[in-house]
């Protein structure tokens, strides 16, 4: 309960709408989640409820960290405020589509049927879908014109945003990836579709839980993989914070900053391996030999600058003035 309360109390100074939509959206993915156990019908091979639960859990986490990202800005607060508000609104619209054909057991995305659901589905997407990419664009920006935390932070808020909007680029290609065809909804009617996820097999075989195509390249891959890289380096700059406090050669801020830039080329790397990949036609459980010698090349690329900087900060924190400053340091905390 403790921790709830200091949680709650944190949370204070997040952006509000933000939080409320991310709160809506964790409801919606439990929610879900137990409808799963309730509700047999299927839709291309899974459960009508799947979509929403994964779209809401992905808009819960990333609405969050916007929340709290917001209430870090020292310039442009107020845009900031605009924009997380519209953001929230938006995003509660496309998901609240999402739901509205699941429950009607049909599909969301690509669906051309002249019938009120699907019509009303893609009215919500056309407007919903741009301002959710945009208002990422510019909170990037307002992001990147100034400091909001530690250099290992902000290089981490940079990066973690450009690999978002570049992933909601990559979503904006899916519907041009696939040409007209029919499909089943859960009750067996036919829905003319129009656009999809997959190359080579726009609804193939799909792997467990995330229905990623197991028989054909599918772009939804570096879609999640970008949308979720500001957490992944905000999770590594709070690690290397925690290092610090038992390594000294980390406690130097541009250490860590040097670490995190250079986790942030590793991830686009993949995050372009994985799109060229797609592209191409090749599902993500078959890797070929030109994909892995990305690969390759961005993991030796990581270690070498990686070993490179811990090297030289080792170094410095062993000679006399590295130990000078580590006991400066010290003494103001």
């Amino acid at each position: 309960m403790t921790i709830l309360a200091t949680s709650l109390r944190a949370m204070r100074g997040w952006h509000r709408p933000l939080v409320v939509n991310a709160t809506l959206m964790f409801t919606l993915t439990f929610f879900s989640a137990a409808a799963l156990f309730v509700d047999d019908r299927l839709l291309l091979g899974e459960s009508v409820w799947v979509k929403p639960m994964k779209f809401g859990f992905a808009m819960g986490v990333y609405g969050l960290t916007l929340a709290w990202l917001l209430s870090k800005l020292h310039k442009g607060r107020r845009l900031g405020w605009w924009l997380g508000t519209i953001f929230a609104v938006a995003g509660l619209l496309d998901v609240g589509a999402v739901v509205l054909a699941a429950a009607h057991g049909t599909i969301s995305h690509f669906n051309n049927n002249a019938e009120p659901v699907a019509e009303t589905v893609r009215t919500v997407f056309s407007f919903g879908v741009a301002p959710l990419l945009l208002i990422t664009l510019v909170i990037a920006i307002l992001v990147l014109i100034q400091r909001t935390g530690d250099r290992a932070m902000t290089s981490a808020l940079r990066a973690g945003l450009g690999l978002a909007a570049a992933s909601m680029v990559v979503a904006l290609w899916l519907s041009n990836s696939a040409g007209p065809r029919t499909v089943t909804d859960a009750d067996g009617d036919p829905v003319s579709m129009n656009g999809g996820h997959g190359i080579g097999d726009p609804d193939g075989n799909g792997m467990f839980l995330t229905n990623w195509s197991t028989t054909g390249g599918d772009l939804r891959v570096p879609h999640f993989v970008g949308l979720h890289a500001i957490q992944v380096l905000l999770l590594m700059t709070a690690i290397l914070g925690v290092l610090a406090t038992s390594h000294g050669w980390l406690r130097d801020e541009r250490v860590r900053a040097r670490l995190v830039r250079i986790a942030g080329f590793a991830y686009t790397g993949v995050f372009a391996a994985l799109t060229w990949q797609a592209k191409r036609g090749i599902p993500v459980t078959q890797l070929d030999r030109q994909t892995l010698m990305v690969f390759a090349g961005v993991a030796v690329f990581t270690v070498v600058t990686a070993a490179a900087v811990v090297a030289g900060a080792r170094r410095r924190a062993a000679s006399p003035v590295g130990r000078e400053q580590r006991s400066e340091a010290r003494a103001r905390v």
